[in-house]
């Protein structure tokens, strides 16, 4: 049974947060004297002399209102990286713990596991690109803290099946992180909506894709009140800029312009994927539930240069386990594109 005090560190129930002065002070004022700011302003047309709202209370509250979940179950951080630093440093005992990885996926739960020192189980998809349950069940043991599930996936693209995800929800002790980077693209329903059903879920989404953010490094993690209770205690104080809050809560002002780019995206990749099957270098595409597609080629890297050499960048994953022989492209404007279609259409000839 799912119990968050038994998958903590020792170090981690006992921390002590550092205490900012925004944390001792909530409300306004008319006169700051208590954070050793820059009282006269910033040399910037809008001051940034103060320091930012350490729980970003007012993008949350958009936030709630779009995605309907409060407040309390809510972490934001400088980038989904943090989130997933977060739950390494907070659960893993470096050279005890373990997590399991379901490969191809997305590269940096790998990086994290090696900066902190934690074993990782690598349990690769199947051929159709599902979870491997069977080689889950038989990975888990006693000190396998994490299971990180990428849906829709990268660099596949495919969602996992929702019934599979469940299945490992209800079943293991441990926390399941289903990161939904991509979700805004999908046909699936996001799991945040299972939130009160598993308390040992925790779901990853983003500003950095659809909405159009990546700049402003801005990721979002969704758990039980007593899981983001942890990455409080446990992130630096101020760890989204003033800055980036605030345009952040501009650009959540404009949900109407980010449907209609999701829109736009998603007859986009299928154009561009109904041009792709009329080259004979194109083996195989494969359904996407992203804003991206992956493509079997018969010589991804003579490709892949070929494009550099035209000033046009995608990614080569063809040294990717179960990715062989494959370019990950993202899906562009339709100027974008065509550009691209045309460009291939030169190496064909």
């Amino acid at each position: 049974m799912f119990n968050l005090q038994n998958l903590l560190r020792e170090n981690i129930k006992n921390l002590k947060p550092y205490s900012s002065a925004r944390d001792e002070f909530q409300g306004e004022a008319s006169v700051y004297l208590d954070a050793n700011e820059n009282a006269y302003g910033s040399p910037l047309p809008e001051n940034f002399n103060r320091y930012p709202d350490p729980l970003q209370s007012a993008v949350k509250q958009k936030i709630t209102a779009i995605k309907g979940v409060p407040s309390r179950n809510i972490f934001l951080g400088n980038g989904s990286d943090e989130a997933i630093d977060i739950l390494f440093r907070s659960f893993c005992r470096p050279g005890i713990d373990n997590v399991i990885l379901v490969p191809p996926t997305y590269g940096m739960y790998q990086v994290s596991a090696n900066i902190n020192d934690i074993a990782v189980k690598n349990v690769p998809l199947t051929a159709e690109y599902q979870l491997n349950m069977e080689g889950i069940a038989e990975a888990i043991d006693a000190n396998t803290k994490l299971i990180f599930i990428c849906s829709p996936n990268n660099p596949t693209g495919n969602s996992m099946n929702r019934e599979d995800v469940e299945t490992l929800l209800a079943n293991f002790d441990g926390i399941v992180v289903v990161d939904e980077a991509y979700i805004n693209y999908s046909r699936q329903k996001s799991f945040i909506q299972e939130l009160t059903e598993y308390g040992n879920l925790v779901v990853m989404q983003t500003l950095s894709k659809a909405w159009g953010l990546a700049g402003l490094r801005i990721g979002m993690a969704f758990a039980s009140e007593e899981i983001i209770e942890v990455f409080n205690r446990v992130k630096p104080p101020y760890n989204i800029n003033e800055a980036s809050q605030k345009l952040a809560l501009q650009a959540l002002d404009n949900i109407n312009q980010v449907n209609r780019w999701i829109k736009e995206t998603l007859l986009e990749r299928d154009k561009l994927v109904l041009a792709l099957k009329n080259f004979d270098f194109v083996l195989d595409i494969f359904p996407s539930d992203a804003n991206f597609i992956l493509v079997k080629t018969v010589s991804p890297k003579i490709i892949y240069q070929f494009l550099v050499e035209k000033g046009i960048i995608v990614r080569d994953r063809s040294k990717v386990e179960l990715c062989e022989g494959c370019l990950r492209i993202t899906v562009g404007t339709p100027a974008e594109n065509t550009q691209l279609i045309n460009t291939l259409s030169l190496f064909s000839a």
